[in-house]
């Protein structure tokens, strides 16, 4: 077998914002470190984030603090989340934005020559350092030209396959050459997973074609288990047309500087939609609702940024009743609300992403969206402070990771998690790789293995073809695995994920492996196979509704739920187990934080 061969102390896969901060802590660490992306550096699906990075810095409201973050994150998460990393992710964010600064970002400022902070959902203060509305571009440009200036090595257009192990954990990686499709492999004791998410397995999503959710599978694969996976985020606010661009993102910062949702009767809807919880008063008039806005100091805020799992729910309950826009979706109107001026300076990205590709002025008039399947709260199980997972040398940061977020995500705690978790990752993975320096070797029968898999598909003939098993896929996802979810919907899902999973094991290519996308294709779709399945089996599981899971026919959260965590698990015949955990109790000094404010 031609194999290109490759030694490393610490090797990132993914070369978005986690791994590369990865990939810098582990080099600066003194390990020989190499990055692997399916894509081109620079073009990892992080660019698309825009609103900004959450932290605690105090730059808009001095009286905020890591305190404030951390309890703002864990209600967001409907006290779900892990509450170490929450912990950890609040009193570091601030230092992680300064960081960038120092390598060269270029944020937004204050009058004072602060690094400015926008208003974003389920933060009771600005919190969100940010670039225009380009935020996630800007950081990637910082973290790739300081990667670069390390001297990193960076495989660019390279997919791994497997991860390799022995009896002692991890001991590399197998992938190949999207151009050429030669094979190659890496000798690394760690291995960093920083893959992202899964979003490819829906019909509508933000996510960028790099989303298969081959991290969450090649973690599960090498005996490390996903938790939270039944918590799928469904931004509110996608582009709902024209087809072409259904889906992408329009980020909450258009709500954030003053952006109102209307429903096809003009309605401001979103106030009949607050819980309980967050209702705080009622605002009857456009009047009220002005002042609901501005008077920030009280801690009143426009319903648009209630969090994400709240707003989306809405929308989705104005459209099923008829009350949509004409391509159903809803309308997001801020040109009513801001002189034009302002918005193209605030807003300049999204300006430009409706002029360009749906012709719609969003200065002069309001813009279609909807739900889009954004993130994926659920992830590989890692220890909050180091990042490791369950199999030793296995590390994990970023969407791939679990735990941080609980059952939803606040808007601006991505960008901020994977900093924090990025770097704790690169850490203590060149530190475990100093330990095991000398003590690994790729076993050849298991680099035969993973080439004769990865070849498969090319010796059969007229089996079934990837793309109308991925199209059936995303359409299962998306019709019985949504945003809201029943028994029988699901145990649907699971029946049909379990015929596919039959006919991707006979999935035939055509051509070779040079520039062949079908093969990719063929390579990708057990990993979106694996993951569909914890999510819907997850969704299943959890009879209650609860951040990013609703259940239509358990529409109440559960106090008891509310203790419990589900992990999955690959068994060696490759069925899929869940296994209930109960949640680490929070000790009594971040307990109390809870009783300090509103």
């Amino acid at each position: 077998m031609e194999l290109e061969r490759h030694a490393y102390d610490v090797v990132v896969v993914g070369a978005g914002g986690a791994g590369l901060r990865a990939a810098i802590a582990a080099h600066e660490a003194g390990a020989r470190t190499a990055v692997v992306c399916k894509s081109l550096l620079g073009k990892a699906h992080t660019v698309m984030a825009e609103g900004g990075i959450a932290a605690a810095m105090g730059n808009a409201y001095p009286e905020d603090n890591w305190r404030v973050h951390f309890r703002d994150t864990m209600r967001g998460g409907k006290m779900l989340n892990s509450w170490r990393m929450a912990q950890l992710h609040a009193q570091e964010a601030p230092d992680r934005v300064r960081e960038l600064e120092d390598w060269g970002a270029l944020f937004d400022r204050t009058p004072d020559g602060l690094i400015s902070q926008r208003d974003f959902g389920g933060h009771r203060y600005a919190r969100l350092a940010h670039v225009g509305d380009r935020t996630g571009l800007e950081l990637i440009r910082t973290l790739q030209q300081r990667s670069v200036a390390l001297g990193v090595d960076v495989y660019m257009e390279c997919t791994v396959t497997r991860l390799l192990t022995d009896e002692d954990g991890i001991t590399g990686a197998f992938g190949y050459w999207r151009e050429s499709g030669r094979f190659l492999a890496w000798e690394a004791p760690s291995v960093v997973l920083a893959t992202g998410g899964i979003g490819k397995s829906y019909k509508v999503t933000s996510n960028s074609w790099e989303y298969t959710g081959d991290g969450h599978s090649l973690a599960l694969q090498a005996g490390a288990s996903l938790v939270n996976m039944e918590f799928v985020q469904f931004h509110p606010t996608g582009m709902v047309w024209p087809p072409s661009v259904r889906g992408i993102l329009v980020t909450e910062s258009v709500r954030g500087d003053g952006g109102v949702l209307k429903n096809s009767s003009g309605n401001r809807f979103m106030f009949d939609y607050i819980p309980d919880f967050f209702r705080k008063e009622t605002a009857e008039t456009e009047d009220e609702a002005d002042r609901w806005y501005t008077d920030k100091k009280n801690n009143r805020r426009p319903p648009e940024l209630l969090p994400r799992d709240e707003v989306a729910r809405a929308i989705n309950s104005e459209v099923k009743a008829g009350r949509g826009s004409p391509h159903g979706g809803v309308f997001l109107d801020i040109a009513s609300r801001r002189p034009a001026e302002y918005v193209r300076k605030r807003l300049p990205s999204m300006y430009h992403q409706f002029k360009e590709l749906a012709d719609v002025d969003i200065t002069a008039e309001a813009m279609e969206v909807g739900p889009t399947c954004h993130y994926v709260m659920g992830g590989v199980e890692v220890d909050p402070d180091t990042a490791a997972a369950g199999v030793p040398g296995l590390f994990a940061a970023g969407e791939v990771a679990g735990g941080m977020h609980g059952s939803n995500r606040l808007g601006g705690n991505s960008l901020s998690d994977l900093l924090v978790f990025g770097r704790r990752a690169g850490v203590a993975a060149a530190e475990h790789a100093q330990k095991r320096a000398g003590l690994v070797a790729l076993a050849e029968e298991a680099l035969a293995d993973a080439a004769r898999a990865a070849l498969a598909p090319f010796e059969r003939d007229g089996g079934e073809n990837a793309y109308a098993v991925q199209l059936e896929l995303q359409q299962t996802m998306h019709d019985l695995v949504g945003i809201i979810r029943t028994a029988p919907e699901m145990e649907r899902a699971l029946e049909r994920i379990a015929a596919l999973k039959e006919r991707v094991a006979a999935l035939s290519v055509e051509g070779h492996r040079q520039y062949n996308p079908g093969w990719h294709l063929a390579l990708d779709l057990p990993h979106m196979l694996l993951v569909s399945e914890c999510v819907a089996r997850a969704a299943l599981a959890r009879e209650e509704s609860r951040g990013g899971h609703t259940r239509d026919d358990f529409p109440a959260t559960d106090p008891d739920w509310g203790r419990t965590n589900l992990a999955c698990e690959r068994a060696p015949d490759g069925t899929v187990h869940l296994a209930r955990q109960p949640l680490p109790d929070m000790p009594p000094e971040l307990a109390e934080i809870f009783e300090e404010g509103p």
